[in-house]
C-alpha cells in the first residue's frame, strides 16, 4: 500500500478544544479512544454476537435502508460498468433480520456485501444514544452505519463530520478539497449514495485514463481506526473508506452544513447546479468575469463589500432576518420557475 501522509492524532480532547482549536482549522484529525467508554464498543470488542445482542435491546421494530451487492463487486458499492446504473440493489429490511444475516455471513468464504447506512438512532434504535452519548454533540442526531467488508468510494460530505468506529476496523484515505480535479469526480446528479464520487478505483487506479490521480495520491492522507477511535472529516474533504472486518460498525455526527438538522436551503450543491446551468453557455472570458464577481461578493477576496456599503443597502450581503431571507429565496425560486 502506498505511503500516505499520516493524519494528526489526538487523545483526551475536550469539546472546547475541539470546537475552538480543531474545527476552525478545517483539517482532519484522528481522536484515539474518543468513544472507547461506550457500552456499544465494549460489546463489539467481545464478539459480533454480543454486539448484535446489545443493539437488539433497543430495536424499535422499524425497517432500515439496506444495500446488497453481489460477491463479484468485491465489496465496492459503485456504478455498473456502463455507468447507467448501480452495481448493487437498495431496499428496506428489518434490523433484526439484517443483523442475523450479517452474523450468518461471518464464516462464509464467498459472500455478498451488505450494509445498512445512515440510520437515525432515534428512529430505529431509540435509547441507544442515551447509553452511548457524547458531550461534544448534545443536539446532533447520531447515525449508524453497519455491515461487512465493503468499500465506500471517494466522496465528500456537505457538512463537518465526526465518524466514530464502534466495531471492526476502518481505513480512511482523505484528499483535500483542492484535489477535486485530480480525483475525476462523476455526476453531480446520479450518484451511488447521494454525493458525487471519484470515478477512480483507489486500489486499482487506471492511470492511462486518469493520469492526474497520481497527483492526488501524492497528496493523500490516511489512518486506520479501531473500535473506540474517531476521525474528524471537515466539510468537502474527499474520503475513501474501507471496512476491513466481517462485521464493522460506525456512528457519525454531521453538523454545520447541508446535512445538519437546520441546514441552509438551497444547499451549496443545489447552488452549484444552478450556477452551472446559468453559466454553461458563457464563453471562457465571460466565465472568468463572473469568477471575479464570485470572488468579490461570495468569497470576499480583497475588500469586503460589507465594509463600504451602508448597512441599510447591504440586503443579502449583510445580516438579514429569517423572514427577509425566506422572502428573498421565494423571490428567486419563483424566477427559476419562469
Amino acid at each position: 500500500m502506498k505511503n500516505y501522509k499520516n493524519i494528526p492524532e489526538y487523545k483526551n480532547l475536550t469539546s472546547a478544544q475541539f470546537y475552538e482549536e480543531i474545527v476552525p482549522r478545517q483539517q482532519p484529525v484522528v481522536i484515539r479512544n474518543f468513544c472507547a467508554h461506550w457500552p456499544l464498543v465494549s460489546a463489539a470488542k467481545i464478539t459480533a454476537k454480543e454486539l448484535v445482542a446489545y443493539l437488539l435491546r433497543f430495536y424499535s421494530g422499524k425497517k432500515a435502508s439496506i444495500l446488497l451487492g453481489h460477491p463479484d463487486i468485491k465489496g465496492r458499492f459503485f456504478y455498473t460498468d456502463d455507468m447507467e446504473g448501480l452495481n448493487y440493489i437498495k431496499g428496506e429490511e428489518r434490523l433484526d433480520l439484517f443483523l442475523g444475516r450479517l452474523l450468518d455471513l461471518v464464516d462464509k468464504e464467498t459472500y455478498p456485501a451488505i450494509s445498512i447506512q445512515n440510520v437515525l438512532l432515534s428512529d430505529v434504535l431509540p435509547g441507544l444514544v442515551n447509553d452511548n452519548s457524547s458531550d461534544f454533540f448534545p443536539y446532533v442526531e447520531p447515525r449508524l452505519w453497519l455491515g461487512n467488508q465493503a468499500t465506500v468510494s471517494t466522496h465528500y460530505d456537505g457538512s463537518d463530520n465526526l465518524a466514530c468506529v464502534v466495531a471492526g476496523r476502518r481505513r480512511f484515505t482523505l484528499f483535500a478539497p483542492e484535489q477535486v480535479a485530480n480525483l475525476y469526480p462523476g455526476s453531480l446528479n446520479f450518484t451511488p449514495a447521494g454525493a458525487p464520487v471519484s470515478l477512480v478505483n483507489l486500489h486499482e487506479p487506471d492511470f492511462d485514463r486518469y493520469p492526474l490521480f497520481k497527483i492526488a495520491l501524492d497528496n493523500a492522507w490516511s489512518a486506520e481506526l479501531y473500535p473506540g477511535d474517531a476521525i474528524f472529516i471537515p466539510m468537502l474533504w474527499w474520503h475513501h473508506v474501507d471496512s476491513l472486518e466481517k462485521v464493522n460498525g460506525l456512528i457519525n455526527y454531521w453538523w454545520n452544513g447541508s446535512a445538519a438538522k437546520n441546514g441552509v436551503t438551497p444547499t451549496p450543491l443545489d447552488s452549484l447546479n444552478i450556477a452551472i446551468m446559468a453559466m454553461r453557455k458563457l464563453s471562457s472570458a465571460q466565465r472568468s468575469a463572473w469568477k471575479a464577481m464570485f470572488d468579490h461578493y461570495l468569497f470576499k477576496e480583497g475588500v469586503d463589500p460589507v465594509s463600504y456599503i451602508p448597512e441599510h443597502c447591504q440586503h443579502v450581503l449583510g445580516d438579514i432576518s429569517p423572514q427577509e431571507e425566506r422572502e428573498m429565496k421565494d423571490y428567486f425560486i419563483e424566477k427559476l420557475k419562469q
